[in-house]
């Protein structure tokens, strides 16, 4: 295999505007959107990546939207934040989520056309595991049925093209050149900014304490007031549980954490010298993952080189989940980086935690609440889902304004639990 850069330049792929700058416009904008209106076309709860997505194209659509968000837009309290989540199409969960992460790819292409932000940065994605490990098995299999381009290294040419890394001889060495990252901040930013342009109304700090269906309405109390819709959009996250009692045992919350560490070697895990990553480690359930080293003034913080272990964490409950970092939360990620990348690892820079809302197979649920043909909901997404918001968010509006979509979403219903 020819050696090849497929880690895109910075200068080349710089965001137009610095994240601060971004949420002191949205802060400001968010500010000056009120309203005493309390009766919408629609109403999102959680403004987050699904429901910022999802005000997105309801407003665009000429819809009166009212969206709902218990904290700040963006915040670090759910499943969203992380300065970067990877986008990848050789999707090893299954081969039905590809037709999605091609509308997934499109539509935020379209957005950053719209913007003239950047929100999807190439910079290649390393596989490495047993050629029996479903990360292996799985991604070959979409690659396969979907023409997916994957390119396979040998040990000499991973070790020339990505000498970072020290791979057992065993493992599998895979790279898909168009995987990379999307910024979760940014992009929920930029939703939420583009659906108030459109003329959607979003509070914040404003959490919601029940909906019922009311005769052909919708009523909705939350801590500040009472609204009526036609429609109703759930996209709370960890929170989705506790909004739809009826899908609650089918999803579990977990409480996850992230690190951003300082290597012994700066440079060489910089953006334009490194690319994203996951590693199956047979020792360990699930998959340790990472990222290169981003410049905050264009991303935000923290700084540092992130990874984070992909596997169901301790069982949650959003509202008192532990957020208390321990040396054993610690010792799990490095455990990754002392292994495979000698030199990834000096000291701990940030460590943070969130949330993964599981379902029993790991798949999402994007369907209407069984019993209710004016309420559906965009749940479960089991810490693979970020990427997907693009589209979503389009499903969303598609389903509660038009009843259907186009998009292939039969695997995702909310009857395959009963």
């Amino acid at each position: 295999m020819k050696r090849r850069k497929f880690i895109q330049s910075g200068a080349v792929l710089a965001a137009a505007i610095p994240i601060g700058k971004l949420q002191a416009q949205v802060n400001e904008q968010l500010q000056s959107f009120s309203t005493h209106n309390k009766m919408y076309d629609v109403i999102v709860l959680g403004v987050g990546s699904m429901g910022s997505a999802a005000c997105y194209y309801l407003a665009k659509r000429g819809y009166k939207v009212l969206g709902l968000e218990q904290f700040d837009i963006p915040h670090e309290l759910g499943s969203h934040a992380g300065q970067s989540r990877i986008i990848r199409k050789a999707y090893f969960e299954h081969p039905d989520y590809v037709p999605l992460l091609e509308r997934a790819y499109q539509n935020w292409k379209s957005l950053e056309e719209e913007t003239g932000e950047k929100l999807y940065f190439k910079t290649g994605l390393l596989y490495f595991g047993k050629a029996d490990h479903a990360l292996i098995k799985g991604l070959r299999l979409s690659a396969s049925q979907y023409s997916i381009r994957v390119d396979e290294m040998t040990a000499q040419q991973q070790i020339r093209q990505f000498p970072q890394f020290n791979i057992p001889s065993d493992y599998e060495r895979l790279i898909e050149p168009d995987a990379g990252f999307v910024t979760p901040e940014r992009s929920v930013l930029l939703y939420t900014q583009q659906a108030l342009r459109s003329g959607a109304v979003i509070q914040t700090q404003e959490k919601t304490i029940e909906w019922r269906k009311t005769g052909s309405a919708i009523l909705v109390k939350t801590t500040k007031g009472v609204y009526q819709c036609k429609k109703l959009i759930i996209t709370a996250g960890p929170w989705a549980g506790k909004m739809v009692p009826d899908l609650a045992r089918n999803l579990k919350v977990t409480r996850q954490v992230i690190a951003w560490v300082k290597p012994k070697t700066w440079t060489k895990f910089e953006w334009g010298n490194f690319p994203c990553w996951t590693i199956a480690d047979p020792e360990k359930t699930g998959i340790f993952y990472g990222f290169p080293i981003l410049p905050v003034g264009q991303f935000g913080g923290p700084i540092g080189l992130k990874l984070a272990h992909h596997f169901h964490g301790t069982a949650s409950d959003p509202d008192t989940i532990n957020r208390n970092l321990t040396k054993s939360d610690e010792d799990n990620l490095t455990y990754a980086l002392n292994k495979f990348i000698p030199d990834g690892y000096e000291s701990t820079h940030v460590m943070k935690t969130c949330m993964y809302t599981n379902t029993p197979d790991e798949n999402f649920i994007l369907d209407f609440i069984p019993g209710y043909e004016d309420v559906v909901v965009a749940a479960g997404f089991s810490g693979h889902g970020f990427k997907f918001a693009s589209v979503v968010g389009e499903i969303m509006a598609d389903l509660a304004m038009n009843g259907h979509t186009q998009q292939p979403i039969g695997f995702l219903n909310a009857k395959r639990f009963s």
